[in-house]
């Protein structure tokens, strides 16, 4: 089985060929292909990581867009008079990895 870890957005994710991910937005089309950087590769035993890789990099389709729940903000202050509620809903987009290499 081999896996990798790659960074996008921010977060860390571990991936697999096949797999189906929810990334934080990324600014490409429908079905453009998009490559991460590995910052780790596993497969079966043997672990790589930093130097060791040589720039290995996961090839992932880009499948759809759209945005995540809604998220509330509330701010209050005891004795004040003072609320304020607020929305929020993240973008992300949703990728298939392709293959690790």
């Amino acid at each position: 089985m081999s896996y990798a870890i790659v960074r996008t957005g921010g977060k860390q994710f571990r991936v697999e060929p096949g797999e189906i991910l929810r990334v934080p937005s990324i600014g490409k089309n429908q079905s453009e292909q998009i490559e991460l950087e590995a910052l780790l590769v596993a497969d079966g035993d043997s672990v790589k990581t930093g130097a060791d890789i040589g720039g290995a990099k996961v090839t992932a389709t880009v499948l759809d867009h759209g945005r995540g729940e809604k998220i509330i903000v509330f701010k209050f202050k005891r004795r004040k008079q003072y609320k304020r509620t607020k929305g929020h809903r993240q973008g992300y987009t949703k990728i298939k990895i392709d293959s690790i290499g």
